[in-house]
Formats: structure tokens, sequence, C-alpha cells
């Protein structure tokens, strides 16, 4: 709540009708919904390179394995 006082200050926004709190509200879910797709583009983004890390930890592994003669267990 401190938040939205905050950004009606900021903005110098004073609704004083409910055209200007409808167009408020709007602003402040769209500022909402364009940070929560950002994190959510940063997460997929960390979960891909995480992904790939254990592949190629499984590939090194897989090597390491094979250079000292071990075989794979089947899977």
């Amino acid at each position: 709540m401190a938040d939205v006082k905050m950004d009606l200050a900021v903005t110098g926004a004073d609704p004083k009708n409910i055209q200007d709190l409808t167009a408020f509200v709007q602003a402040l879910l769209q500022q909402m919904q364009d940070k929560f797709q950002a994190m959510s583009d940063q997460i997929i983004s960390r979960i891909d390179d995480m992904g790939g890390r254990i592949d190629e930890l499984e590939k090194s592994i897989a090597d390491l394995m094979t250079q000292a003669g071990v075989e794979e267990a089947d899977k």
C-alpha cells in the first residue's frame, strides 16, 4: 500500500474521478505484468543455463568413467 502512495507521489497523480483511478490501476497492473514477465524470462533463462551445465557435467562424468575403465550401468 505504501508503494501505491509512493507511485502517486512520484507520478504526481491524484485520481479525482473514476476514469483517473481506472487509468492509474491499469498502468499499475501493466507495470506489475511487465516486471513479472521480466522475472519469468530471467528464471527460464537460468533454468536453460542449468540444463546445459547439467548436460556438460553428465558428459564429463561419462568421459571420466570411460577413462577409468568403468562401464556405465544400465539406466
